[in-house]
Parts: C-alpha cells; structure tokens; sequence
C-alpha cells in the first residue's frame, strides 16, 4: 500500500494571488495579495522561502511570525492565520498596502490632505506606545517599510523582525544586516561612541522622526538630510525637532509626544482625529454623546477621505443603527456615505437597513426617510417597494400629524413609477381621493391635488379617465384658494390625457365659473388654462385630420415620458410644493394673497407656455380687487410666474404646532366675524366652507351636467358698496360683487364623479338658516358662561378678610 503525503501549502484556506508581488519592503519577507478559498475574501499574504545557510535570517523571520500571532493593537498589523513548514512561512494579515506604494499612488491622484497624514502619523505613535509603556518592547525597525495602510486608510504598524524586550531578557538587539534599514538607526548606535541611551524610547523616537520626515519629503538620502524639514507642516516642526534632537535623552516618551501634537493649534488636534478617536470609544459612550455625535457629523464627511468614509463611518454608523438604538440620526450620515458606495455595495449594506427603517413605528424615523428618499429611490426594485416599502408608507395617509401626511404624499412623487398596477391605481387613488376630500389641512389637499397631477401619466387609461377631471374639478371647489390654482394647472399639465369631447364637456365649464373666483390667482390661470384648451379645439376644428394626433395618449398605455409639454407648461417642479406648504402653513391667516399677473396667451400648438404665477400664501379669501397697474404688472411678471418652481420642499414636521395656532386663529376670527355676516346673507364665511368640506368622494360615477343657474340672492350687496379698508368708500361697480369663495351654488352647482355626495346640497343651504343657527349657538354660548359663572360664585362663598404675610 502505498501512502501520500498531504501538501500543506495546497491544504492551506488561502491562496495567493497571481499578480507580482506588490512593493515588498526591504527584509526577508515578500508581500503577496491573496484571497480566502471559502468566502474570496481579500487578505495580504507574507512569504518567507527558507533557503540553505541562511539560518540566522529564518530564526529572524521565525521570530516575527511568533510576534505578529501574539501582538493585539488596533494599530499593529492584524495576524488572520499562518503556516511554517520546513520551506517557507506563510503569514496572513489583513488586506493592506506598503505605505510607500500608497503614497505614491495617491500622490499621482492628488496627493494626502494632511487631515489624513495626522492620524496615519497619530496611530503609528499610538501602536509605538503600547509597545513601549505596556509591553516593554523595542520596535527596532520604524521606518517607511514597516508601515501599511489598509483598505480603509488606516496606518498599521508591522516590520517586527527585528523586536526585543526592553528589560533585556532575550539579549540584545539583532543584527540587520541590510544597508537600507540600518540607515535609520540613531547616531549613538550608528557612530559606535558608546554613548548610553538614556531612555528605552530614544531610539525609536529617533526613527519615528525620520519616518516623518520621509512621509512628507520623500525617500531619506542621509541622515544629515533630518535638519532641513522640508514639507512638514509649521505647527509639527516643534515636535519633529524632539525627536531628531542629538541629544537621546530628550527625546519625549511616545505618550507625551501624543499629548504634545493634540494640544490646541497642534499638528492632530482636528476634527478628523477627534472623529476617529470617537468612533474607536463609541461602543462605551453615553447615547446623549453618540446623538451628539451622529447629528454634527454629517458636516464633516465632506471633507474626510472617501475611502475613510466607506470602510469606517458606514460599518459603524450600520453597527449603531441596528444595535445602539440611535433612530434617526444616523440617517443623514448614513445617505450622506451612501453616495460613495457602487449600486451593488448599496444594495448589499444599505438597502436592507433602509427596507427595516420603514417599519419603524418611530415618526422622526418616518419623516427623515420621506424626506431623504430621493437618494436611495433608485437602487429599490419594484418587487421591493411593492412588498416590503409601500404597505408601510401608506399608514401615513392616516396618521394624525400632518407632517407624516404631507411627507407621504410628497413621497408618491417617488414610488408611482414602481408601483404595481393595484397599489397605483387603487390602493394610492383611495387615499387620494379621502385626502382631497376631508383632510382639514388645505395644504395638504393643495398638495395631494399637484401630486396627483404629477403623477397622472402613470396611471392606467381607465383610471385616468375615472380620477383626473373628477379629482381636478373638485380640487377647484376647495375653499383653501390655493388648492383652486392646483386644480387649474391640473387640467394644464394633464391636458393631452384628455378627449375633445371631455375638453369641451367637461373640463371647459368647469374652467369656465373659475373665471370670477374671487381670488385674482385662480382667474389668472383659469383664464390661460381656457386660452390653451380652446386653441387645441380650434385647432382640430380647423384641421379635423389632427384629432388621432391630439388624442393619440388618451387611451395609451401608463408611460413616464407622457405629458411632458404639459408638464413644462405648469411649471410643476418637485422643489415647488413643498415649499408652498410650509409658507401656507405658517403663513398668518389674514396675510394678503400674493400678487399675480394677467397671464400671456400660449401657443396655439401644444401647451408648452410660461411657467403659471404663484399660488397665494395663505388661505384667506380676497381683499379689494383692485386693479394692476400696467407697467407694474410688466415689471414683476417675469418674477412673479416663476417662483412656483423656485421654492424647495418645505416641511411639516417642525410646523405641526403653528398649524394648530392658526387653526385656533381662524376659529376665533371667524367667532369675531360671525355677528356681521349673520347680518350680511350674501357674505358665505370661511367657517362655512370648511364645514361644508365633508364629502368623501370616490371616482366611481360619470361626470354630472350643471344645472341651469340661479339668480342671486335679494338683498345682495355689490362689492363696490363695502368699504375695504381704503380711504374712500368705493363707488364703482363690481362684477365680482355677490361671489363667494367657492361662487353662488346656482352660478356653477353641479355634482361630480367622487361618490354618492351631493355638492348641490352644500351650495344651496340657506343662508337666513346659517345665520339663525349662528345666532342660536351664540345665546347658548352665553347661557353656559352665564351659568359657569353663577356655579364659581356659589363655590366661593362670601369673601374673606385676611392678613397679608410679611417676609
């Protein structure tokens, strides 16, 4: 029987690499890049061939491998596995680079920034430290050769072939015997004057200076070359001069040296070291601390190293998510660090964590996501978002702040292109249509209106023509006049989503009553939606061979790129909405509303026209109507029709306690101003229109005709009667006198597709009743004051005589 013996080598779990060996420092030993069998891994692997007659040379090597296996420091190479064998010594570190090789690679990229060479310099001191003041060893080999960097840009200390105890067990120094590592030794060894080293540090500081020196010089040609400092730094030249001092024994302990460089103005006194210092200790810091540390540190990863970024920041910022409970601080570093990562990287370590972050029940979680969700939107898939992303998201259209309802509907800008057809055209249509219809923020109706807009070309041809002109005819009777202006440029930016039959039928009328809104922004666009609506009609009038053009993607398939004239025309920007709201919302409720323009009529062709003016910044109704000066309005219309798409996303997520100040506003003025409107039928006020705003609708029926109108009111007063505020009571008639904010129910009452909901109910009650109800819940009012009253003067009892207390 015949027996075989194993190879180790071919046994061995790593494997070398075929590439040339990279930049082998100086010394017995041959660096090789390598992999792990298993996982492919990268590692670094050091090979020392064992060659006849060379004993003294593999006793070295020997020695080193037994130092590296024992030796545990953040800033010592990091021993992974080794095998020795009568031929060779393979060791296995971590994957890393000689530092000279390093250098000069990022030299021809750019070069270090010294942010960078401080805390490479900062942890070599370090590890030389542990050597001396905790293990008593002398490193006897500090120098370019010894030094390597890992994939993260940290400096690691290694070349520990020629180590010995400094208490002298074990002998003395080895010898070298190579030319080029002997040159750092200090003059009191290299001279051969025999003068004492005073300090079981001095030598090394020694080389530790010259290893400054090269890092900022380059290669060191002699050692006289250590009295020019060159390119190190002026706030280093002090420290650097210790160290390359004659004289050993004031050479500073490495310790010290530490100190000495990260005092005020000191060479490593930054906000990079600091960072790095704290993520080293982060595991036994307060959470106060690490919040601290998470919200101020995003301004920071602008200007640390790329790689830094990935192979530190991230690993830890992960680590503190899934482990240390930091919430939603960690987000903003963490997209921040994203950015540098490849689309498989970021599928790999983020996206998994982003995917558990929407199941938070945490509302700073949520809000942080919705806002930042542009950055990561495009590495989910859409089986993703269906499944484990959008189910969660929903439940913020019911929540009860108004910063998660707003931030969802915002997000929908974002999702829509990777939704499934039911989550699209069901799911998201329901919570559109509750939220159009009785969320109490106008805003966020105002927004959900624009949204829906934006998103129209992705819907199915079916729910198109169910949803848009039912959801945009409603959004124009909303009291919140904004919303009015969102329905309008609805219309617009969905315009060749719609037949001609429906242009004429259905949206024309509805444009038609907009303009007399009493609001002079809604006229404005109503009256450029209609100039736009009826040159596309005229067109195909003129020339009916255009009608399969014109109606080309009316019953075509969702598609991204659909609308996009219409798009321009609106001016619908994703930076525009949000901004609107934050402003209506904190917005005083009596603000005048922006100024517009009379708008410039389009193109005959297509609605590529100006961008629309601005929608008013507060949810009031109309003051005097005075008209615009013309060269005033020339003036300010270039200014005025662009600042829809100039504003950013604003939020809610601060402004959830001005919302309910102004809630509280409005309700007191309207309690204030009820007497007078009770006197005036034909003045509808605020309150009632946003009582009215209850009908949940559904895009169900078939657009409704209007009914014939109805002549206002006896008794109504024009607007010209009242007397706005203005010097002298106008006299001078008014068309506009008997509008409200939504028009006379009889002008433009009509019922829409959104349900069972009667609108003609809403606009036909009586308004002697309003005004008999307002003055029944006054006298109620005023009983239980009344009564209240009598109730703490009887608990009371008869008051008191007393004595007032001296201090």
């Amino acid at each position: 029987m015949w027996f075989f013996a194993r190879d180790p080598v071919r046994d061995f779990p790593f494997e070398l690499s075929p590439e040339p060996p990279e930049g082998s420092p100086p010394g017995p030993w041959v660096l090789h890049r390598g992999r792990k069998k298993a996982t492919g891994s990268p590692v670094s692997i050091f090979v020392y061939d064992v060659k006849p007659g060379a004993e003294e040379q593999t006793q070295v090597a020997k020695a080193a491998f037994k130092r590296l296996k024992t030796l545990r420091h953040p800033n010592i190479l990091a021993y992974i596995d080794g095998l020795e064998t009568d031929k060779c010594l393979h060791v296995v570190t971590e994957a890393v680079t000689p530092l000279g090789v390093y250098l000069k690679a990022r030299a021809e990229a750019g070069g270090l920034k010294e942010l960078e060479l401080s805390w490479g310099l900062h942890q070599i001191v370090k590890a030389l430290s542990f050597l001396v003041n905790d293990c008593s060893l002398i490193h006897n080999n500090v120098c370019m050769a010894a030094v390597f960097v890992d994939r993260a840009g940290e400096w690691k200390l290694g070349g520990l072939d020629y180590m010995y105890s400094a208490q002298g067990n074990g002998g003395g120094p080895p010898r070298k015997g190579i030319p080029e590592l002997e040159q750092y030794d200090p003059p009191e060894l290299a001279d051969g004057s025999g003068r004492a080293v005073r300090e079981k540090w001095s030598a090394d500081m020694w080389r530790l200076g010259c290893l400054i020196w090269e890092v900022f010089n380059g290669s060191l040609p002699r050692a006289a070359a250590l009295r020019n400092p060159g390119k190190i730094p002026k706030s280093l030249v002090p420290h650097y001069c210790e160290l390359v001092g004659a004289n050993p024994k004031v050479r500073p302990n490495p310790a010290r040296f530490l100190q000495n460089c990260r005092a005020p103005g000191g060479f490593m006194n930054n906000r990079f070291v600091e960072t790095n210092l704290f993520l080293e200790e982060i595991q036994i810091k307060e959470p106060a601390e690490k919040q601290k540390f998470f919200q101020e540190l995003s301004k920071s990863l602008d200007s640390f190293p790329e790689d830094f970024c990935r192979h530190k920041v991230l690993p830890q910022l992960l680590t503190a998510f899934e482990f240390g409970n930091a919430g939603a601080v960690v987000l903003t570093p963490l997209f921040k660090v994203g950015k540098f990562l490849s689309a498989e990287e970021y599928q790999q370590k983020i996206i998994p964590v982003v995917v558990k972050m929407f199941s938070s029940t945490d509302r700073a979680m949520r809000i942080r996501l919705l806002q930042q969700m542009e950055q990561f939107i495009q590495y989910l898939d859409e089986p993703t978002v269906n499944t484990q992303i959008f189910p969660h998201v929903v439940h913020g259209f019911l929540d009860t702040n108004p910063a998660i309802r707003e931030q969802t509907v915002k997000s929908m800008l974002l999702l829509a292109p990777k939704l499934n057809e039911t989550n699209l055209n069901v799911e998201l249509m329901k919570h559109f249509a509750r939220l159009q219809a009785k969320d109490e923020q106008g805003p966020i109706r105002c927004n959900t209106t624009v949204c829906l807009g934006k998103i129209g070309s992705y819907l199915s041809a079916t729910t198109r023509h169910r949803v848009l002109t039912s959801a945009f005819s409603r959004a124009t009777k909303d009291p919140f006049a904004p919303s009015r202006v969102a329905g309008v440029l609805g219309f617009a930016a969905t315009h060749n989503l719609y037949s001609m039959n429906d242009c004429a039928h259905k949206i024309l009328p509805v444009l038609c009553g907009l303009t007399v809104d009493p609001e002079k922004s809604v006229r404005d666009q109503a009256f450029k939606a209609i100039r736009s609506f009826l040159s596309k009609l005229e067109a195909v009038s003129e020339d009916p061979t255009q009608l399969a053009e014109v109606e080309k993607d009316v019953h075509a398939a969702s598609s991204p790129g659909m609308g996009g004239a219409a798009a321009s025309w609106a001016g619908w920007a994703v930076t525009g909405v949000s901004s609107l709201t934050s402003k209506l919302i904190r917005a005083h409720p009596t603000a005048a509303p922006a100024e517009t323009n009379i708008p410039q009529r389009p193109a005959p062709e297509g609605f590529p026209a100006p961008a629309p003016t601005p929608v008013p910044a507060a949810p009031t109704t109309s003051g005097p109507w005075e008209t615009q000066e013309e060269g005033k309005d020339t003036e300010e219309d270039s200014s005025a029709a662009d600042r829809w798409d100039d504003e950013d996303w604003g939020s809610l997520e601060q402004e959830a306690e001005s919302v309910l100040a102004q809630r509280d506003e409005w309700s007191t003025r309207n309690q204030a101003s009820r007497a007078g409107q009770a006197s005036n039928p034909g003045h509808r006020s605020q309150e009632s229109d946003w009582s009215s705003w209850e009908a949940e609708g559904s895009w169900e029926q078939d657009w409704q005709e209007p009914s014939p109108p109805e002549p206002p009111p006896e008794g109504t007063r024009l607007a010209s009667e009242y007397n706005w505020g203005g010097p002298e009571p106008s006299d001078k008639g008014d068309p506009f006198a008997a509008l409200s904010v939504h028009r006379e129910a009889g002008a433009q009452s009509r019922r829409d597709s959104w349900g069972d909901d009667n609108w003609e109910g809403l606009e036909t009650e009586s308004r002697q009743a309003k005004a008999e109800l307002a003055r029944k819940k006054r006298e109620e009012r005023r009983r239980e004051m009344e009564a209240k009253r009598a109730e703490k003067k009887a608990a009371k009892g008869p008051m008191k005589l007393g004595t007032r207390k001296l201090d």
